[in-house]
């Protein structure tokens, strides 16, 4: 069965609006709704809500109807996302990468985990986060540190991708970790990645928009969050994060790149946090907040 994404193109402001207004109309029901940038330089966005075959024809006429009222000019698009089998194309040439006391590995190299070593295994799929790009390994290093020394009771993983960094955080310590994700395709991959790394408990996986969803509330304030997204949406959701964060919790950051590190600083030290550090994997930083 296919996944159907309906999508409207717009400017960034009236994304948002109608972002908000397709979260209202669906609540907590189960599709996954977001904004997409285009093109910055002639403003074009996207915003989307996704689900599977069966389900458009119902989606399609509420969605329409909710348009109809407040965005009469507005054209639903529709496409089909592709079925594509991510893992055969992309394991060869993986290599394990190694991150504070982690390995990240495919299936293809458990011969390669030594003792000491806290392994996760991520074969290459169809959600970001294997462990070998910078950010990711990246955020496995701060993480590693942070629990070592940080009281941590509980943690958000936003934006989970393959799930590698709660993996990572409830392999370290026996902590309940939410893992959310706005796609149904990474939160799904991700609960798999969990069970393959023999986690019986302890994470929840949701697909979740942004902070509307009430999994924030349920499983929060959390001690440590993390989100390894990009620059501009977490410049955007520092608000909002910053309101789920426990205190004296830490926040990790990544998907920025080094010239981007210091608009992220502000807008967090706008919300009230305070930058601990900043680390560099091959042009990507990775930054350490905390509530004093």
């Amino acid at each position: 069965m296919s996944e159907i994404r309906l999508y409207v193109s717009t400017t960034e402001s009236k994304a948002e609006q109608i972002l908000d207004l397709l979260s209202e109309v669906f609540g907590e029901e189960d599709f996954a709704i977001g904004t997409t940038e285009i093109d910055e330089k002639k403003d074009i966005w996207e915003a989307s809500i996704y689900m599977m075959t069966e389900d458009e024809v119902d989606v399609r006429s509420r969605v329409e109807a909710a348009l109809k009222s407040a965005f009469p000019e507005s054209r639903l698009q529709r496409e089909v996302i592709p079925d594509v089998d991510w893992v055969v194309k992309s394991l060869e040439g993986l290599k394990p990468v190694r991150a504070g006391r982690f390995l990240v590995h495919g299936s293809h190299d458990r011969d390669k985990v030594r003792p000491g070593d806290i392994a996760i295994e991520i074969d290459a799929g169809q959600a970001f986060g294997t462990g070998h790009h910078g950010t990711t390994a990246g955020c496995l290093e701060v993480i590693d540190a942070v629990v070592r020394s940080r009281p941590v009771r509980n943690a958000l993983d936003l934006g989970t991708g393959s799930g590698v960094l709660a993996i990572a955080v409830r392999k370290l310590k026996n902590i309940p970790v939410l893992a959310t994700d706005i796609d149904p395709v990474a939160t799904r991959v991700a609960a798999e990645n969990v069970r393959r790394n023999g986690i019986a408990s302890g994470i929840v996986t949701r697909t979740a928009p942004g902070f509307h969803s009430t999994a924030f509330s349920e499983f929060g304030p959390f001690d440590l969050i993390i989100a390894n997204i990009l620059a501009r949406p977490l410049i955007r959701m520092a608000p909002q994060l910053a309101t789920h964060l426990a205190p004296g919790g830490s926040v990790i950051l990544s998907g920025i790149l080094a010239a981007q590190r210091w608009k992220v600083i502000a807008a967090y030290s706008g919300a009230r946090l305070r930058h601990v550090r900043t680390i560099w994997r091959n042009g990507w930083v990775t930054i350490h907040f905390d509530r004093p």
